[in-house]
């Protein structure tokens, strides 16, 4: 695997431009994928991808395991040769340039130190190697040992680092690069909980100072909503969808995203669409909901087979103006500040995520109803948005 010494060290720093109180002199970039193909060995893992990162934006790709977010991520940093299709970085084409050429650092999963040198040799290691001058190393170290709080730690070997120190380092060894684009595959994920959460908030604290460009890869679904300006769900090598965290969330393209998504996951009932006395009705046989009013991409077949999606937080419990349904209690979830109760709804499991602090127990029998502002509609066959 490539270190961040095979990465491309930005020099003549002197040129960049100084922010109104920061001595940020990153230039951010975008990245723009067009037709993207990748094959590795007889696998498509990527096929046709369109991406474009906007300057100084912090874009997240978000999907299972063996999507191809990492692949994409990689091929972006030149570690891996595309088959078809093209990456320009900086309007610039960088399809087959040089990892070292493309103005990117990038952050691997493994922190991937040099175990002898201290930290600051690590921080200085790339710098020292691409011949840059003594005093510069020294201004770009220090300034990234201040945003990452690594001062006390500059003498010390990694072996005596913390996980989430070491990570640190890591993240300081992309930040003297001073590159166009920043590049990270799943940094935290080695980490534990608490740090994770620590590490996530200096992760978007960093790219508010550093202006930066970043495209960051992860399966994590609470990392892609906190950190990202815009985030792209991928599955099988395919953007599912590509939006802020607060469109995909509420308005997901089809079932996948709006499943992957909301833990709990997005309540799912399936039905049909039917016209009664001029309104238009979600209908199973236990219960109609009226869905006139529902935003549609297109005017619907009547007795069209769908799916309406509900997040837990739109399922209102108790006996309130339209909760005209009623099911049972199977569960209750505890959550601190909220629980997460549990229903059985004709033999279908609903969830609510409720803040009230009304006496329920399994076996009661609850009120509920749908927040009809908030529901989507999928075409039962192939997933799509209504």
């Amino acid at each position: 695997m490539t270190h961040f010494a095979n990465v491309v060290d930005i020099a003549d720093a002197s040129k960049r431009a100084e922010r109104a109180g920061v001595a940020d002199l990153t230039q951010p970039a975008n990245v723009s994928v067009r037709d993207l193909t990748i094959q590795l060995g007889a696998n498509t893992v990527i096929e046709h991808l369109d991406l474009d990162v906007r300057a100084g934006e912090f874009v997240v790709l978000l999907g299972p395991s063996g999507c191809g977010k990492s692949t994409l991520l990689h091929s972006i940093a030149g570690l891996i040769d595309v088959t078809d299709g093209t990456i320009e970085i900086a309007g610039e084409d960088m399809t087959w340039a040089d990892p070292k050429d493309r103005r990117i650092a990038l952050v691997f999963q493994s922190y991937a130190l040099y175990p002898t040198m201290s930290v600051e040799r690590n921080l200085s290691f790339a710098l020292r190697i691409n011949g840059t001058p003594k005093a510069e190393i020294e201004r770009r170290v220090a300034r990234a040992s201040e945003m990452l709080q690594l001062g006390p730690l500059l003498k010390r070997k990694p072996a005596q680092l913390s996980g989430g120190q070491r990570q640190r380092v890591a993240i300081g060894r992309a930040i003297v690069r001073e590159a166009d684009v920043f590049l990270f595959d799943e940094p935290l994920s080695n980490l534990d909980a608490k740090l994770r959460t620590e590490l996530r908030r200096e992760l978007k604290q960093l790219h508010q100072r550093l202006g930066a460009t970043m495209i960051y890869v992860t399966h994590d679904q609470v990392e892609a909503m906190t950190l990202a300006t815009r985030m792209a769900v991928m599955r099988g090598g395919v953007i599912q969808q590509f939006g802020t965290p607060a469109e995909v969330y509420a308005k997901p393209d089809n079932l996948f995203v709006a499943t992957f998504l909301g833990s709990p996951a997005m309540n799912l009932l399936n039905g049909t669409l039917q016209r009664h006395d001029g309104s238009l009705y979600f209908c199973t046989p236990q219960h109609r909901f009226d869905v006139s009013g529902y935003p549609f991409k297109a005017a619907p077949a009547d007795r069209l087979p769908c799916v309406l999606g509900v997040r837990a937080e739109d399922v209102h419990l108790g006996d309130s103006a339209g909760a005209s349904e009623r099911a049972s209690v199977s569960l209750v979830e505890p959550m601190g500040n909220h629980r997460v109760v549990w229903l059985d709804y004709h033999g279908v499991q609903i969830a609510s995520i409720d803040q009230t602090k009304a006496p329920v127990s399994v076996g009661d029998t609850a009120a509920f109803r749908f927040d009809g502002a908030h529901v989507s509609l999928f075409d039962e066959a192939g997933g799509a948005r209504l």
